[in-house]
């Protein structure tokens, strides 16, 4: 097994739609990043990078590079998931804390685990999410994202009868 932490944080401000988690709430500002600036899938995608010791999602998706403006965190989590599997790891489950003054994220929980589950490509119930205020840190106008991520590791794909004949045979004709 292995455990990947991920945080991610994004101010507030006007004139941009807000997503978190892949899900676009209501809300009179939205996060400023380079992309679309989820801090949730952007901790997500860490955690999981951070699980196989893979590069961060800065250097893997740099802000300075002009093709991720505005773009949709699905990729950089998509590309995440592709590291992890390629590592021979599978996604166990998923920690998340959102801290951020508003919107209340209660009424909207349900759609992100959601979302995020069928990203991840797991059940519901191995995604959790807890949303915090910031009393008391002075983060009024900034949303926050920390996230735990457990890989496990996935069996090597047993050979076939018919693939493992081919194998063989290849092998008897490469020695002749």
């Amino acid at each position: 097994m292995r455990i990947g932490h991920g945080f991610d944080s994004h101010e507030f401000r006007a004139g941009i739609s807000l997503k978190i988690g892949g899900i676009t709430l209501a809300h009179d500002q939205g996060l400023g990043g380079h992309s679309d600036g989820d801090v949730l899938l952007h901790a997500i995608t860490d955690a999981l990078l951070g699980a196989i010791a893979a590069p961060d999602i800065g250097a893997l998706f740099p802000p300075a590079d002009a093709k991720w403006k505005g773009a949709d965190s699905a990729v950089f989590l998509r590309e995440a998931l592709k590291r992890v599997r390629d590592a021979g790891y599978g996604v166990a489950n998923i920690d998340a804390s959102l801290i951020l003054a508003a919107p209340k994220i209660g009424p909207h929980a349900g759609a992100i685990r959601a979302r995020v589950a069928e990203l991840l490509g797991v059940a519901g119930d191995c995604v959790g999410l807890k949303a915090k205020t910031p009393e008391g840190l002075s983060l009024e106008n900034t949303a926050v994202a920390h996230v735990v991520a457990l890989l496990e590791k996935r069996p090597a794909k047993k050979l076939t009868a018919d693939r493992a004949r081919a194998k063989s045979k290849k092998k008897k004709s490469k020695k002749r």
